[in-house]
């Protein structure tokens, strides 16, 4: 009876949900990891999330481009087996800008787990 409505809500909400997560994801992959290319970066959202959090290649590079132009990132291409590859790093305003969005998932996590009753942690 809803299922088209459902699953046209359901892409809508999963997608504005998951744009917003993979900057940080991404921000914060970086951040642990140091300098990485677009590949890399999209295998290692594959790893921790097993699968289920991985942006296709188009909108992991949109993502990005968005990030370099706010000045979070920036990026150098250097040879890897003969072949070039772009490497990006963030910034030393992607650091100050990534530790308020951590303090920013905090609150939501938080307000997840009072919501649902746990006192687990993040």
């Amino acid at each position: 009876m809803f299922g088209k409505g459902k699953e046209k809500a359901l892409r809508k909400l999963r997608k504005d949900l998951r744009s917003g997560l993979y900057s940080y994801l991404i921000l914060s992959i970086l951040e642990k990891e140091g300098e990485l290319h677009g590949y890399a970066m999209r295998k290692r959202l594959d790893e921790l999330s097993g699968g289920r959090l991985v942006p296709s290649e188009g909108a992991l590079y949109d993502i990005l481009r968005g990030l370099k132009k706010l000045g979070l990132l920036e990026d150098s291409w250097s040879e890897v087996s003969g072949r070039p590859r772009k490497y990006y790093s963030l910034t030393e305003l992607g650091r100050d800008v990534l530790d308020e969005l951590k303090n920013e998932i905090w609150v939501i996590v938080e307000t997840l787990n009072r919501m649902e009753g746990i006192n687990g942690e993040f």
